[in-house]
This record gives structure tokens, C-alpha cells and sequence, in this order.
């Protein structure tokens, strides 16, 4: 079968309400408080990586549900618009889109999400033929989606029969209970994304590198990210390390999403481990210049002029020049 697709991404689509310069406390009793900044923009983990893979000169398609309303109908326009293949996404109704407001302040944020529809996703809505045109199959957003994770171990199963890798990022656990069957998926995980919290709570350390050990050894390679400080991966017999290139903050929202799509990029390309990491390291990075997850987000010649700024050191670590 011709392959038309090199990432399919299975996961949440929401817009996001970026609000910057928010006050530490919010007054209720209806006082109206005032901010630096808002902006409007594509959100949730699945969309916000598709959008940076399609940037980066993948493939892309997406599936995701939204609702039959101005929100599902705003992310449709904006995911079409930034080279995403859409025939993967489900307008649900009766139900309305998942919304998310993102309170910024300083290099800290608040998150606040109405699911919607998000959770009437289900394995099922995964067409063979669009499973099957794809050379790597991701998910995104583990817990917020407990019907499509009940059948993922076999939606994964089934994408590696038709010769597909997989990879799952975990995202945040808002019942803080980091289980869901998780244990079950990773071994058919090629990949598993987490950032350092996310690590910590999943694997039961602390340390960014014993956590990658304990994850890699249920079966993925374990990438972890670190944000400012880079990312690391460990395949269960050797940890990789990269630093990150500095960038001039606006917010990092949606950052941790353009990362996975520059490490499914460059292990695309056939790139070793800690190429990977260089390449996910920069695109994270990169797109904490603008607000909002997909505004910044790099196209694949100004990643790789990032990436040709970390140098390989002892060991196969990457770190900055000079």
C-alpha cells in the first residue's frame, strides 16, 4: 500500500484562549480584572503537534472530535490552514468543543480546560485505511481521553502490523492518579513522551534520568523533557542528553507539543536518538517566541539552523557551542 501519510496524530483539538501578564490571584465577586495580552489560537496536544509537524514539512493528518459549533469550526479553518490533513477529524453533535484558557504569567502558567467533546474520541473513530497510510502513529493527551485509550493497545497493535511506529505523549493526569491502563499500552509504545512532572509522578523518582531508566525498562524508549535545560532519552541501556538553545520567552504554551513533532521529524529522517532530541530540543524552543502553541512554531530549515548549534560531546550528549 502507497503510504500517504509520514505522522498520523490521534488526539485533542481545542482552541486556546492565551491570556498573558495574568494577576497571581483571581478576584472573584465579578471584579474585572485587565491583562497584557490575548490571542485566540489552535489548541490541545494533538493539534497543536500536527501543526508543527505540517510545518516541518511532514505528511500530517489528525484525527479528533469537535463539536458542531464556532469553536470546532474555528479549529477546522485553522488546522486546514496550516497543512493539516482533516478527513480524520469528527464533528460531534449535540456536544460542544473542548475549550481551554491558558493564564501566562511570567515563565509560569495556569491551565484551565472545559473538555467538551474531547473524550468522545474512541479508538474506533480510526479508519484502517487512514491507519494504515501512515509510517508513524501518535496520540496525545493519555488521560483526558479514557475511551480511546480502553482500545489503544490494539489501535497500536494494529499500526505496527501495517509497519507503522508508535509513540504516546502522557500529558498532564488531571486526577493526578497516572494510571488508566497505562501499563498495558507501553509495550506496544516505541516512543513515550513526558516532561520532567509528568516523569516523576509516573515512574515514582524524582531524578529525570532514573525516571527514564524505570519507563524505558516497560518497554519505550523514554524521552523525557526538561524545557529550558534540553531533554533526555533512555532506550534502556543508554541515557542521551541535549541541551536547549536560549530563545527570547513570550510563553511556552503548547511547547512540550512542538518538541514531539521535532523528535517524530527527525526520526522520520532515520536520525540516531540524540539528533532527535537536538532537533525536538529546537523546535520546543522556538516556538516559546510567540503566543500561543502554533504561531511560532519553525519550519524545518530554521529547526535545523538551531540544531547545527549543538554540537555532539562526550559520550553522544549534545551541548551549545562555545
Amino acid at each position: 500500500m502507497t503510504v500517504d501519510l509520514d505522522l498520523l496524530v490521534i488526539g485533542d483539538a481545542n482552541p486556546d484562549v492565551v491570556l498573558h501578564g495574568a494577576p497571581a490571584t483571581l478576584a472573584y465577586g465579578q471584579a474585572e480584572q485587565l491583562v497584557e495580552s490575548g490571542t485566540l489560537t489552535v489548541g490541545g496536544s494533538a493539534a497543536i503537534l500536527a501543526c508543527g509537524a505540517a510545518r516541518l514539512g511532514l505528511r500530517t493528518g489528525l484525527v479528533a472530535t469537535v463539536g458542531s459549533d464556532a469553536a470546532g469550526r474555528f479549529m477546522l479553518d485553522e488546522l486546514q490552514a496550516r497543512g493539516v490533513e482533516v478527513s480524520g477529524l469528527r464533528v460531534v453533535e449535540n456536544m460542544p468543543s473542548g475549550l481551554t484558557v491558558a493564564l501566562v504569567r511570567n515563565d509560569d502558567r495556569a491551565i484551565v480546560t472545559f473538555p467538551g467533546c474531547i473524550d468522545a474520541l474512541s479508538a474506533d473513530m480510526v479508519g484502517p485505511g487512514l491507519l494504515g497510510s501512515a509510517r508513524h502513529v501518535h496520540v496525545s493527551s493519555f488521560f483526558l481521553q479514557p475511551r480511546l485509550t480502553s482500545g489503544l493497545r490494539s489501535l497500536f497493535a494494529a499500526a505496527r502490523a501495517a509497519g507503522a511506529g508508535t509513540s504516546l505523549d502522557l500529558n498532564w493526569d488531571p486526577a493526578e492518579q497516572w494510571d488508566g491502563g497505562l501499563a498495558d499500552v507501553l509495550p506496544a509504545v516505541d516512543v513515550l513522551f513526558v516532561n520532567a512532572a509528568e516523569a516523576a509522578a509516573v515512574s515514582g523518582t524524582a531524578e529525570a534520568a532514573v525516571a527514564g531508566a524505570v519507563l524505558a525498562a516497560r518497554g519505550p524508549l523514554a524521552v523525557i523533557k526538561l524545557g529550558a535545560a534540553g531533554a533526555l532519552a533512555h532506550d534502556g541501556r543508554r541515557l542521551s542528553r541535549v541541551s536547549a538553545p536560549g530563545v527570547t520567552v513570550v510563553d511556552t504554551v503548547g511547547s512540550g507539543d512542538s518538541f514531539d513533532a521535532g523528535f517524530l521529524c527527525g526520526r522520520s529522517l532515520g536520525w540516531e536518538v540524540s539528533r532527535c532530541l537536538a532537533l525536538g530540543a529546537a523546535c520546543g524552543s522556538l516556538s516559546a517566541r510567540g503566543a500561543g502553541g502554533v504561531e511560532a512554531q519553525p519550519t524545518r530549515e530554521q529547526a535545523l539552523d538551531a540544531v547545527e548549534d549543538l554540537l555532539p560531546g562526550p559520550g553522544g550528549d549534545a551541548q551549545p557551542k562555545g
